[in-house]
């Protein structure tokens, strides 16, 4: 199973930046996605943003020109650049991989990590 780490919330006032980070650890696997996810109480989740294996990146209309996503290959890690925060960004970000086993080819998995709290806030 891969462990994801994921870091860099907390509070900020509008229109500052923060960066998340999200780190996957295993051996033996490819990473076909990763990304992450957001939810603030009483709103359904939605996908913010997600890097795909060949680079592919896709954000939710709310974020994009204000958010960029990135890879590090080399260290299995992504990175969640938010400028411009708004209150409505305020929310729980929780990271994402999609992932085979080499060993497994045939079954894609999915791993989260543990929600890191993002609060934009004067």
């Amino acid at each position: 199973q891969v462990q994801l780490v994921e870091s860099g919330g907390g509070l900020v006032q509008p229109g500052g930046s923060l960066r998340l980070s999200c780190a996957a650890s295993g051996s033996d696997f490819t990473f076909n996605a990763m990304g992450w996810y957001r939810q603030a109480p009483g709103k359904q989740r939605e996908l913010v943003a997600s890097i795909t294996r060949g680079g592919t990146t896709d954000y939710a209309n709310s974020v994009k020109g204000r958010f960029t996503i990135s890879r590090d290959n080399a260290k299995n890690t992504v990175y969640l650049q938010m400028n411009s925060l708004k209150p409505d960004d305020t929310a729980v970000y929780r990271c994402f991989a999609d992932y085979y086993s080499d060993s497994s080819p045939w079954a894609t998995l999915r791993s989260w990590g543990q929600g890191t709290q993002v609060t934009v806030s004067s």
